[in-house]
């Protein structure tokens, strides 16, 4: 190989590793985007609602185990969206402010309903031999632990161990509560999807996982 031909080679192979990676949605947000997901968030309205509601998906229930009811998959755009309608006396140079464009990230919540083969009162022996009088435990309102949370770019796989969540419940006139699912919540850094393609899988151990897949070319 010539002189020539080996420098041409190399300033090719040097221009490529200098160029960034593409996303499917945008990231790193440019003040001009996080002014424009600044004022959709404070419209406040049925526009803003189909916007966020976009980014939600409704698995269909399964034969058997907990229902894996949502998933909501929200890019750095969106979540300023969320942001702003959440915050009152809030304004775009504070919203400008606080973004950390190096620290973007993908904020994913899991909505999680027990169903009547997964409910929340768990029947148990009181004993070991047969026949043993039936007794009744109450499931643990953090069963959303036991289960493996996992999320797909294409097919680069990064498991999810820093997550947090909150059991939730439904209550009576009377002041009584019954546990009927849970919702939880983590986060990933948004230069991790660098596809067109997203896959959330929720494995509760005791049912065949849920594997929910997003369009990231739909998503701003």
């Amino acid at each position: 190989m010539s002189s020539s031909l080996r420098r041409c080679v190399s300033f090719l192979a040097t221009a490529l590793l200098l160029v960034p990676p593409s996303f499917a949605f945008d990231t790193p947000l440019s003040d001009t985007a996080i002014r424009d997901a600044y004022f959709l968030g404070q419209r406040r309205d049925d526009t803003m609602t189909r916007f966020l509601n976009r980014y939600t998906k409704f698995p269909d229930a399964p034969d058997s185990g907990p229902q894996i009811y949502s998933v909501t998959f929200l890019t750095p755009y969106a979540l300023v969206v969320q942001q702003s309608s959440q915050r009152l006396n809030y304004s775009a140079q504070q919203a400008e402010k606080e973004h950390d464009p190096d620290n973007e990230v993908v904020a994913i919540t899991v909505e999680i309903l027990l169903t009547a083969s997964y409910p929340a009162t768990i029947v148990k022996p009181t004993g070991s031999r047969s026949g043993a009088a039936i007794g009744f435990q109450l499931r643990n309102p953090d069963f959303w632990k036991d289960f493996k949370y996992s999320v797909f770019d294409d097919e680069k796989e990064f498991k999810v161990d820093d997550l947090t969540g909150e059991p939730t419940y439904t209550c009576d006139n009377y002041g009584g509560c019954t546990l009927i699912g849970a919702k939880v919540h983590f986060q990933l850094p948004a230069k991790f999807f660098t596809s067109d393609s997203a896959t959330v899988e929720i494995n509760p151990k005791v049912a065949d996982p849920t594997d929910v897949d997003f369009d990231l070319t739909e998503f701003r």
